[in-house]
């Protein structure tokens, strides 16, 4: 399997910005309280290196984002502008939230800029044509400036009009400082890593990570797994696995994935007991009981003592880590000491370089207060998932060469 080349893209600091109209994709699909402010701007702070960058070197910066899923219609719950508000109240200066994504309101709008403006567009989603790829949009998108900088890694896999349509109207398009640091970390691990090099994989189905554990068997030294797609696994050997989630069509390529490390010589470890509930919810009644004794009725919710001393000690062996998946119900306290105690692993030591892939796994190291001691949280979840099953994103392939 092919997988993505190291970064030869221009980035922003390549780019000559005097006197030049910037469009930036950002990613400020965040989550916001119930009165519509931001709840948590983990994205918009992570975006402003960039956008201080660009503002700092002269000039006028048009910044476009989705926020939630409106399929195309306008959803007030929606608008970009309690973001906007809380950009302003983080950066300061002339920042301007227009209502409409493109037109001539726009346009009029980013020809009165002056050096060091910023314009948010409108939710890039109300607008039928963004998850079309509409060349129209991309076009209309792509006039209102002189470059493209994108730096909203957690939507790079998608093939939108403002993601990839907009590249092919523009003259140059580059990777923001967020956008480079993904690829260069992911980069690393899938060309160059330094060993031995330790994945860990939870989360709950097998099946949809068909791609990605079998790119992983061929790069990874050793392979943990945890989480619900475990007792798939374990199933798959031949367990009693009582109520634990099992993925069916999983159980075939639990089974070749076993055979491929074997034959690979990868390392691959489950769970030797587990933490087992009566029933799927934070009162329910545990016991610790090995992953050959789960009886019907009961439920493995989280990784036990036993496995977290042998996965924590494979952690400090390694030099690199990635880590896609939680390794139990970490949203549950007591089901949350499996992939806490891993954070905790990574964190406490100076000699692996960590990767964590996003999604829930970037949650569970921000709920533990753990993700400033790692040394990358990917921003994408779903695009870092793609990075390690080896495919090329097409945000990323859009962007100039350098």
């Amino acid at each position: 399997m092919s997988k993505p080349k190291p970064l030869t893209k221009l980035t922003v600091e390549d780019l000559d910005l005097d006197g030049k109209t910037v469009l930036c994709r950002v990613d400020f699909n965040v989550p916001q309280n119930d009165d519509g402010t931001v709840r948590d701007d983990t994205r918009i702070r992570a975006a402003l290196k960039t956008i201080e960058y660009i503002r700092d070197h002269g000039a006028k910066l048009i910044l476009m984002s989705h926020l939630g899923r409106p399929k195309g219609e306008v959803n007030p719950k929606l608008k970009l502008d309690p973001v906007a508000d809380h950009l302003r109240g983080l950066i300061g200066g002339n920042v301007t939230k227009l209502d409409e994504l493109v037109g001539p309101t726009v346009e009029a709008a980013v020809d009165a800029m002056q050096p060091g403006d910023i314009v948010i567009l409108e939710n890039t989603r109300f607008h039928p044509g963004e998850t079309k790829n509409d060349p129209e949009l991309s076009k209309a998108l792509a006039n209102l400036a002189d470059v493209f900088v994108s730096d909203a890694f957690g939507t790079v896999h998608r093939a939108h009009a403002s993601t990839c349509g907009v590249t092919e109207f523009i003259g140059t398009s580059a990777a923001g400082f967020l956008v480079a640091k993904e690829i260069d970390y992911f980069a690393k691990v899938l060309h160059n890593p330094d060993r031995p090099l330790t994945a860990i994989l939870g989360g709950a189905k097998v099946a949809d990570k068909i791609s990605v554990i079998g790119n992983l068997i061929d790069l990874v030294d050793v392979l943990l797994i945890g989480g619900g797609m475990a007792y798939t696994f374990l199933k798959a050997k031949g367990y009693e696995i009582g109520d634990s989630l099992l993925d069916e069509a999983g159980l075939a390529v639990a089974n070749e994935a076993m055979a491929k490390a074997k034959e690979k010589g990868v390392r691959l470890l489950l769970p030797k007991d587990v933490i087992a509930a009566d029933a799927f919810a934070e009162d329910a009644k545990t016991r610790t009981v090995s992953t050959d004794a789960i009886e019907s009725g009961w439920q493995g919710l989280d990784i036990g003592p036993v496995t977290i001393a042998a996965f924590k000690s494979e952690i400090v062996a390694s030099k690199t880590v990635i880590w896609n998946g939680p390794v139990g119900v970490f949203e549950m306290p007591q089901f949350a000491g499996g992939t806490r105690a891993l954070a905790d692993a990574l964190a406490a030591s100076d000699s692996v370089t960590s990767i964590i892939g996003g999604g829930d796994t970037a949650a569970a190291v921000e709920q533990f207060g753990l993700a400033d001691q790692m040394s990358h949280v990917s921003t994408g979840g779903g695009a870092s998932l793609e990075m390690l099953e080896g495919k090329e994103l097409p945000g990323l392939a859009a962007l100039s060469d350098r």
